[in-house]
This record gives C-alpha cells, structure tokens and sequence, in this order.
C-alpha cells in the first residue's frame, strides 16, 4: 500500500533506448526559460524552467513523495542525500524530469524536458496543496498521537494513471522484491533516458503505452514477470486515454474505470488511485499485510480480515486511506511470526 512505512534515508543508453529529441498559483517560470520562443521541446535538456511555490501548511517532502518510490533502486525517483528529490515521468506533453528541494518555508522546483511546463504547473498538487487534513478526526488516541508527530503528512496528486497503475500491476500476489526488480528491468530497458542533468543518477521515464504493448512475452518471462500480470498490462495500456481520464473523476466513478479492465481489481485500483487521484478515502482491500496491521493497531487482532478492517475504519469513512497511512507511521506494527513469502524465479524456467 502507499507510503507502507516512514521512509529510510548512470548508466549509458542501449540503442534503442535513445533520447526523444511563486507562490500561490503562478508558475514562475524563469526569465531564461521565458526568452528563448521556442516550444518546451525545442529548448536544451539542460536548461531547466524553475518555480518556487509555498505550501498552506506545514509539509514534509519525504512522506509525501514517498508513495511513488518504487523501491530503492527505482529507475523513476531518487532522494539525494540533501533531501533534495528527482522524479522522472511520462506527461501528457512528453518526457520530462522534475527536481525538488525544501528552501526553508518554501519549495524550490526545476523541470526538464517536454513535460516540464507540465510538471511545474502541477507541483502543488502533487505536494499535496488539493489535499484537507484538517477533513480528518481521529477516534483512537494512536491516530491523534501520529498526526500530532507528523504534520507534514499530505496525499499526494500526481495526477497520471498509468504511470501509477503498471507497478502496481506487477505488485499483484508476488513479493515487493520481485515487483521492483520486474519494474526496474522493464523502464531501464524499455525507457528513455530522463531529460535534464540526470545521467549520474541513472534516471529513466517509463515506456510509453505503445512500447509497453509491443514487448515480447520472454522478455516479461525474463523479468519476472508471468502471463497474467502482463497480459493485465496489455490490456490496460490499449486503452491507457480512456484510463488516464480517471484521473479526473471522483473516487466510485474513477474506481469502476479502472476496474473494467479484467485483471484489475480493488487491490490494483485503490493502490492506483491513491497516488493519482490523491483520493483519501481509497483503502487498500486484499493486502496480504494490511489487515492485521490495522487490527494490530486498533483492535489488537493480528490476525484481522478485510471484513475486520473496514470496520474498524467505519469512523473514517472519507477518510480512510489516511487513516492506514498514519497507522501506517505510528510504529505500532505487529511483529512477524510466520515464515516470509518465498520470492518466485519464473525466469529460471
């Protein structure tokens, strides 16, 4: 599920991997960017279009961007040891690379590429600005302790489906090991390098929806990957348009496009919509771990089905992703007894 726990604090291209050629509302780009008449394609990946934009409240980068880190080694996203945070991501003008920093109460922004112009017009939601905190009550005393320890934390909006609803895809009933090793063999393979200053960081945008579509069936087998997984990919990204209009729908409308698609059920949607829709009320359904985490924490019943757990949640309804997300950030996780699932190697087959 998104933003699981508090988080922990290059390579040259293949061939066919090539590259394409203020506060408040104001995009603030910079004079330079302003001056050069040209289209955002047309300028030099090096020269980055800037904003600077002040949150309503306080805001803590690293819970918020947290969620679109698809493990440590995720070619997409990096923090750096300056807390400063790269995103790599495919928008609906193209490629493009977005660079965050805290510059004391304000953040700073720097976008590269095509979809830079996008990017930066977006920074406030996706730190969270469309987001209400203050819509939350907390009913147990662990909740009201959390968010009293963490006010930074806001949902995220990023506002794009697919970039969110592949990888969750290749979350479906394997270990997290195997869906970001599957995750990083397809974009570092099947990607763009990410425009901008990004070579040392080894930074990739994902395949568009046509190159997701035309990989053949032994490299998803070489990566990992089995045929239902993909085949659910398959199907979603030939309609990936109609998809990405979810992402402006409210939540039962955007949940039910989604799930048209066989193969994608509550689990991949909510897991989806939480990051692209910033939707608050998008609980996680058929976790292995989630269930017994909120019983844990609420009720001390660590063995809690879905069934328990939403009504544990009923106080929260509207509210309910939050709600796991603060349990998931109180530390009160109960400790594993059982053996781990054992990872799968389809690839040796």
């Amino acid at each position: 599920m998104a933003g699981r726990f508090a988080p922990r604090t290059a390579r040259p291209p293949l061939p066919h991997q090539a590259a394409p050629g203020a506060r408040g509302t104001g995009t603030g780009l910079s004079p330079a960017a302003r001056g050069t008449g040209l289209p955002p394609a047309g300028r030099c990946d090096d020269t980055p279009l800037t904003r600077e934009w002040t949150p309503p409240g306080p805001l803590d980068l690293r819970l918020v961007l947290s969620p679109l880190r698809r493990g440590p080694a995720d070619p997409t996203f990096r923090m750096a040891a300056d807390g400063t945070f790269w995103r790599a991501t495919r928008t609906p003008e193209g490629p493009g690379t977005l660079r965050v920093v805290p510059r004391g109460d304000r953040i700073g922004a720097q976008a590269w590429g095509p979809g830079g112009e996008w990017l930066l017009a977006g920074l406030p939601a996706l730190l969270g600005a469309e987001d209400d905190p203050d819509a939350f009550t907390p009913h147990h005393r662990l909740l009201a302790a959390t968010r009293h320890r963490r006010p930074g934390l806001r949902l995220l909006r990023t506002g794009l489906v697919m970039e969110s609803l592949i990888p969750s895809i290749l979350e479906q009933k394997v270990t997290t090991d195997e869906a970001y090793r599957a995750w990083r063999l397809l974009v570092r393979r099947y990607g763009t390098p990410a425009p901008g200053p990004t070579a040392t960081l080894g930074l990739h945008v994902m395949p568009d929806a046509r190159t997701w579509a035309m990989i053949p069936s032994w490299e998803w087998h070489k990566a990992g990957v089995d045929t239902k997984r993909s085949s659910t990919i398959m199907r979603a990204v030939r309609v990936a348009p109609r998809l990405e209009e979810a992402s402006a729908m409210e939540l039962p409308r955007a949940t039910a496009r989604l799930e048209l698609i066989p193969g994608i059920g509550p689990w991949t949607s909510a897991e989806t919509l939480q990051r692209s829709n910033g939707a608050p009320d998008a609980v996680t359904v058929g976790d292995y771990h989630l269930p017994g985490i909120v019983g844990h924490a609420l009720a001390d019943n660590r063995h809690a089905t879905d069934e328990e757990m939403l009504a544990l949640l009923t106080p929260y309804e509207g509210q309910r992703h939050r709600a796991t997300r603060l349990i998931l950030l109180s530390g009160r996780i109960r400790e594993r007894r059982g053996p781990r699932m054992t990872p799968g190697n389809i690839a040796a087959l």
